[in-house]
């Protein structure tokens, strides 16, 4: 029996944050309902390139039943609060004060529910100044100061995927874990609300501090701050390669096995970490002047050989053909979709995965079982 078997989520859920926690929660055996207005959640149409529908969607919402809801009737209000008061978790990553205008108060929902672990997501929390915001992974991104320290020394980028909504999903997702494991103690429920801006801030520790401490962290492309060498290198075939030097004891064995030059650590300038990196420019060219004399396949026979840290710095086309790569299949309406499997492998445990559903698949079933709890 999968672990969060019995446990039933209703998740008020659009675009990626929210979605990425429930779909999770539904790989862990939950029956999680998806409520979706009756056009269905927007990132339904962010594109039409998997088999005609949306990466996103189909990434991010399997293993769920669909139910759609018109929120604006009393009817729609009445289903909602019928599937609310069955349910273990609500989840919800609706605008701020939206299901306060509906009649969910958070507050009222605690009161009426005590045992509902109920979970909100937005933007920048429920106070401060920013409060009623709208939020978007890149625009988190931007303000929380990430993009200041993600690109080239030249220019600052975006990072390439909606790494906000992620560790946003994650962060929720902990949570709501944490919450299941307190009610089984206690058998009361839990009011939860993480914030988008919150986890970046979090995640911007390290650059936060050291700016504090009068050290602000230069955009360094694909090179390392505060490690030396720790880079991308390319080799006579064309073909980059990051290494990763993190101690002493590394840089010895690169150096007589990967470079053979044994004698450089004792240059003053390569002597020591804090030497490497005040003399970055003269690491990183007699790093370079190595790799360029050799192909990629002696390259990696030498990292190998010295047992360095390393990663070719492949594209996704690349990862497509990966031989590290794990890969499920799920069911859509447009087709069967291979997709790179979760994270987690729990030895001895074989799973399975849902499908994703269609706009409403499941509103006729799941309506007709509602209230069947109470």
């Amino acid at each position: 029996m999968l672990p969060l078997a019995g446990i039933t989520v209703v998740s008020l859920e659009q675009a990626v944050a929210a979605p990425f926690c429930a779909t999770r929660l539904a790989d862990a055996g939950a029956t999680v309902i998806k409520v979706e207005r009756p056009e269905g959640d927007f990132a339904r149409a962010y594109d039409a390139n998997i088999k005609g529908q949306s990466s996103y969607f189909v990434w991010l919402n399997r293993g769920k039943k669909s139910v759609t809801i018109d929120l604006a009737s009393d009817e729609g209000r009445r289903q909602l609060e019928t599937l609310i008061a069955d349910a273990d978790v609500l989840l919800q990553n609706l605008k701020p004060g939206a299901l306060e205008k509906l009649g969910f108060s958070r507050e009222r929902l605690r009161r009426d529910y005590p045992k509902l672990i109920m979970c909100s997501i937005s933007g920048y929390g429920d106070s401060g100044p920013y409060a009623q915001r709208k939020a978007y992974d890149l625009l988190i991104q931007a303000e929380s100061g990430l993009c200041s320290v993600t690109g080239s020394p030249d220019e600052m980028t975006r990072v390439g995927i909606s790494v906000v909504d992620i560790s946003t999903g994650a962060t929720a997702h902990a949570a709501i874990l944490e919450a299941l494991f307190a009610r089984s103690r206690t058998g009361q429920g839990a009011d939860i609300r993480v914030s988008m801006f919150d986890v970046m801030a979090d995640w911007m520790s390290v650059p936060l501090m050291n700016t504090e401490a009068g050290k602000p962290p230069p955009r360094m492309g694909l090179s390392h701050p505060s490690i030396a060498p720790y880079g991308a290198f390319r080799s006579k075939d064309g073909k980059d390669i990051l290494i990763s030097i993190q101690s002493e004891r590394e840089w010895k064995v690169f150096c007589a096995i990967v470079m053979e030059m044994p004698k450089l650590p004792e240059d003053p300038r390569f002597d020591s970490m804090v030497a490497r990196v005040t003399n970055r420019a003269a690491t990183d060219k007699a790093v370079s002047d190595l790799f360029g004399s050799l192909t990629r396949d002696e390259l990696i026979a030498r990292l190998d050989k010295a047992d360095i840290a390393y990663g070719e710095v492949n594209t996704a086309h690349d990862l497509a053909s990966h031989p590290h790569l794990r890969r499920i299949e799920v069911d859509t309406p447009g087709g069967r979709v291979a997709m790179p499997a979760p994270a987690p492998i729990v030895v001895g445990e074989k799973r399975s995965y849902g499908g994703v559903p269609a706009v409403g698949s499941d509103t006729e079933s799941i309506l007709k079982k509602a209230g069947s709890k109470t």
